[in-house]
């Protein structure tokens, strides 16, 4: 990572920042869901002890109960594909998709929606090894169930990758046509766009999702997102006005955002700690504090909120905080610490290549 000026760029805002493929985070929710019990209520089956595994992120531990359930020859659909989500946790993507394939020849032709479950598993494992032309494939036989956003949005990212821009605006263009009212889609491409340093050409679908109405509460919340991803925060703000009065808990996330963006870094802190107060414990709202904290230089106050959320009994969102962990004691200068940090982290996440930057500088130090 490049050291020096834009030591912000080495921050991690975990709630902001979502992946290109955001389909995973939702089919993992869906498989969370799906994992029905298949003994007594007091007894779990060895593919809910996984999901829970998976859930905390203990993916090793995972494995062995899908692999056990595998053994067993139980529920083997549900098996093998959470033995894939185990994989992937781990970053082992060959192995994944290698599950996927064996859960999808668990299912058959009528099965639709388990079987385009799968696939989107199988075209995330294969985007994340890079493979562009197999997550196109995939996405093709996604689509030949359902014509889906998602599925057109994936496919226009990795024609995106591979440089055909023609091809890629295509499917944006169809992805927005089949789902208009899924902010979500205009929100990614803009983001898969501004990863190739395009974000004047993602703009013009942000612009295309300020048009569009869904009729739905959450508009307001959605186009105060877009608001902030076009830099102007001053309508952002104004969106959320009616929904900060409803002391509606993603307002406080993202107005927390605003401020740190308007260079108002105790504002922000503010309305973090209000979501505390009157909504609940939140990781986003602590790793929010967290960069305001040090945005202030307060790196101790920063640490101080790490821990909190750490404290915390959910895995979700805390990869964020672990990663900011390691920044804040660079900024204070304990590198011995900051290493300390950074190797922990690597063997949680030893996919994450922002991650292995931190570490390699810290070995080089």
């Amino acid at each position: 990572m490049k050291r020096g000026d834009d030591m912000e760029s080495s921050i991690r805002n975990g709630y902001g920042n979502r992946r290109r493929y955001r389909k995973t985070a939702a089919v993992f929710l869906m498989a969370f869901l799906l994992a029905g019990c298949q003994k007594g209520e007091s007894e779990l089956t060895e593919v809910e002890i996984g999901m829970e595994a998976v859930e905390k992120g203990d993916y090793k531990g995972a494995l062995a109960s899908f692999e056990a359930e595998i053994t067993e020859e139980g529920d083997l659909l549900r098996a093998y594909r959470g033995a894939g989500m185990a994989y992937m946790g781990m970053g082992e993507y060959e192995q994944a998709v290698r599950s996927f394939d064996a859960a999808l020849h668990e299912t058959d032709e009528k099965q639709e929606d388990n079987r385009k479950d799968i696939l989107y598993y199988k075209a995330a494992a294969l985007y994340r090894q890079q493979d562009y032309d197999g997550t196109i494939g995939v996405c093709k036989e996604i689509l030949d169930i359902a014509q889906e956003g998602d599925a057109l949005y994936l496919t226009g990212t990795c024609y995106l990758e591979k440089g055909d821009e023609e091809a890629a605006q295509m499917n944006f263009d169809l992805a927005v046509q089949a789902a208009p009212e899924d902010y979500d889609i205009y929100l990614n491409i803009y983001e898969s766009y501004k990863e190739k340093k395009q974000s004047a050409k993602g703009a013009e679908y942000l612009q295309q999702a300020l048009q569009a109405e869904s009729g739905k509460q959450e508009d307001a919340y959605y186009k105060a997102r877009i608001y902030y991803n076009l830099e102007n925060y001053e309508e952002a703000g104004a969106q959320l006005a009616g929904l900060l009065e409803e002391k509606n808990g993603e307002a406080l996330l993202l107005m927390g955002k605003i401020y740190l963006a308007v260079e108002d870094p105790a504002r922000s802190v503010k309305m973090y700690e209000q979501y505390l107060a009157e909504i609940g414990e939140s990781i986003e709202a602590y790793n929010g504090i967290v960069l305001a904290k040090m945005a202030q230089q307060d790196y101790d106050a920063a640490l101080a909120a790490v821990a909190k959320g750490l404290a915390m009994d959910t895995e979700q969102g805390k990869q964020s905080l672990l990663y900011n962990e390691i920044v804040a004691y660079e900024h204070k200068g304990e590198f011995t610490a900051a290493k300390m940090k950074a190797e922990i982290y690597m063997e949680k996440y030893p996919a994450d290549e922002a991650g292995r930057k931190e570490y390699e500088f810290l070995l080089n130090r």
